[in-house]
């Protein structure tokens, strides 16, 4: 998915095809906008406004090395590779269960897997959520099977032992039968910790604070005004794809892919090189963002297909289809970009009032990618989107894919209720998920990809595979975390 196709993540520009606006809580359909909000839209782009400073959070600049990094393919298409890396990183690292929204009430619970692993996370009391490992502490049958909701105990459909939703004893059968066994009744709990609306868990007793882990991820944020945990999960698309989980998270890393695997992208050929943006490491945690506009940086060339036509990219980015009129015509003076700033202002003033007027057009139109070390990717500013994956047990050709859009909603109004995880069923295609709209269509354009990649690794004459010191920095930075958590050593 690239960066710069911010267009398929901002308001007005994904058709979810179900719910009405009013439901959602947005505007995300093109054509839910009132056509008076898309004449102000067409008239502030031309209509001064008061200057707002450039984000703060943006300025913060960490760059990463620039080298060239060569990788083993093994650890793309290895069971060993697959196997240690429960050992090594699900078993120790922080990552994400859920959203509190999915569990909202006292009783309510997950069941989360990852590779062979499985956890039941329980909204335990008010304000309060724990994770325990699914397995019976008596012959290990797996405590519960699917999700729950209003719950006040768990049981163990085996031998009836049962316990409070806090985790500790509450009925176990036969008890006599076990003396001195009191100690170890209770369900084995992991770590949690909450960021943003996620629940996080950590299976490692003694792993560091989640806010460690996070660094200063947060301040990108909640402290710009772009709170996560205020934002509702109005779509969830899950598949389960022919390829290893890297393979599946690095076609979606990087920006460079566009030129070639989205040519419907058409860029404004004068508009300070937005697509070649940087590249900031903050430990666990990867920011791509827009250069600053001090920054005088010379495009790279065979980056992206650019336009001197305003009405091409125009069309482009709201896909007009052939024999359609324009959705938005071009205004003579009026530079396109300006013009899908000011329609996404417009649009968003509809969710969240006036408090729109307090970002800068960059938040509106930036391509901010970023990444969570080790398979989320939470977008950044007023992007909706939000990736996780996961592998599919330990087999190194397959793993779980997700996409999960995250909107904002009026604050006069309640929260709506999360969508529920639409699972592709064996054949289906992203295409047959319309509650994506148009990121279908790219999302089909990007895993016609990894599959073939997955393929192509177990063919490859060098043994290894090269990423690039600048375009796939991204790709790099997660690798070289890949190998501090596994003990690799460098390209191993």
């Amino acid at each position: 998915m690239p960066a710069a196709a911010e267009r398929s993540m901002l308001p007005g520009n994904n058709d979810t095809g179900r719910a009405a606006p009013e439901a959602r809580g947005d505007f995300m359909d093109r054509s839910d906008a009132p056509e008076a909000m898309r004449d102000n839209a067409r008239e502030s782009a031309q209509a001064p406004r008061p200057e707002v400073p450039y984000p703060e959070y943006l300025t913060i600049e960490s760059p990463y090395k620039q080298e060239v990094k060569r990788i083993k393919v093994d650890r793309w298409i290895s069971e060993d590779y697959a196997k240690r890396e429960v050992e090594q990183i699900w078993k120790r690292v922080w990552q994400v269960a859920c959203r509190e929204e999915e569990i909202p009430n006292v009783g309510d619970y997950i069941v989360y897997e990852i590779a062979n692993l499985s956890f039941i996370v329980m909204h335990s009391a008010q304000d309060e959520y724990r994770a325990y490992w699914n397995s019976c502490p008596h012959r290990a049958r797996k405590v519960a099977d699917f999700d729950g909701h209003g719950v006040s105990e768990l049981r163990c459909m085996y031998h009836g032992w049962s316990w409070n939703i806090d985790g500790s004893p509450k009925k176990i059968t036969c008890a006599w039968d076990f003396p001195g066994g009191e100690g170890e009744f209770g369900l084995v709990e992991a770590k949690t910790g909450r960021w943003g609306g996620f629940v996080f868990i950590n299976p490692d007793p003694n792993a560091e604070p989640l806010a460690d882990f996070l660094g200063t991820m947060p301040e990108h944020y909640e402290k710009a005004g772009h709170d996560f945990s205020k934002r509702w999960k109005q779509v969830h698309v899950a598949a389960v794809l022919d390829c290893n989980w890297k393979i599946a998270q690095e076609a979606f890393l990087e920006p460079w892919h566009v030129v070639t695997t989205h040519p419907q992208f058409v860029f404004e050929r004068n508009n300070d090189n937005p697509s070649d943006g940087r590249w900031d490491d903050f430990g666990n945690f990867m920011r791509g963002a827009p250069h600053l506009p001090t920054d005088r940086q010379e495009p790279k060339p065979g980056w992206a297909i650019t336009s001197d036509d305003d009405q091409e990219v125009l069309d482009s980015y709201y896909e007009r289809h052939l024999n359609m009129p324009p959705e938005i015509a071009a205004h003579p003076g009026v530079r396109p970009t300006q013009q899908i700033i000011e329609n996404a202002r417009a649009l968003y003033r509809g969710i969240i009032g006036d408090k729109i007027d307090d970002y800068h057009d960059v938040e509106l139109f930036g391509g901010h990618m970023a990444s969570l070390f080790p398979n989320l990717h939470p977008w950044g500013a007023f992007s909706h989107i939000c990736y996780r994956y996961r592998p599919y047990g330990t087999d190194p050709d397959r793993c779980i894919m997700e996409v999960m859009l995250l909107a904002a909603w009026p604050e006069d109004q309640p929260r709506p209720p999360a969508a529920k995880a639409h699972w592709l069923k064996p054949g289906e295609t992203v295409a047959d998920a319309p509650e994506l709209g148009q990121l279908a269509r790219i999302f089909t354009q990007d895993l016609g990809n990894v599959v073939h990649v997955q393929a192509g690794l177990k063919t490859n004459g060098l043994g290894h595979v090269m990423l690039a010191m600048h375009n796939e920095t991204p790709v790099r930075h997660f690798h070289d975390l890949y190998e501090k958590w596994m003990g690799l050593a460098d390209g191993e």
